[in-house]
């Protein structure tokens, strides 16, 4: 498998943590770093559902880029998003579909996240793919 630095560096960071405490912390101050969404943004067409908090997805680009902007209304599910949208955003659509999130296994996320945010996560990760699959379809790739 080859390295992904943008996944590289998010192991790397949360290998400086020596619990799961102070990585879930982390995770908060990620997610607070997010930048707020408009309030026109937060729409039944941009909100998410398979998540049990509230999270909005803006897509914006095409095949050749795409780039993601979102935002929850739960700190953890915020700093999810956060890694998430540094892995993904502002790549080709190609890239993303083709992308093994290994991040996720690498630094523990599965094992450490309850089933409702595991499930909120899966559904993130497919939503950028299926982004990602709609675009290229809509470029004719």
């Amino acid at each position: 498998m080859t390295t992904d630095p943008r996944q590289q560096a998010i192991i790397d960071e949360f290998g400086f943590f020596e619990n799961w405490m102070d990585r879930y912390q982390y995770l908060i101050d990620l997610g607070k770093q997010l930048p707020a969404l408009d309030e026109s943004e937060k729409s039944e067409d941009n909100r998410l559902h398979g998540c049990q908090s509230q999270v909005w997805v803006i897509t914006e680009g095409d095949a050749d880029r795409l780039r993601f902007r979102a935002n929850s209304d739960a700190a953890i599910v915020s700093g999810l998003i956060a890694l998430l949208l540094r892995v993904f955003s502002d790549r080709s659509a190609a890239e993303i579909t083709a992308l093994d999130p290994y991040f996720v296994r690498e630094i523990g996320l599965h094992q450490h996240l309850s089933p409702t945010r595991s499930n909120g996560l899966h559904a993130m990760l497919h939503h950028i793919k299926q982004q990602a699959t709609e675009a290229l379809v809509a470029n004719g790739k």
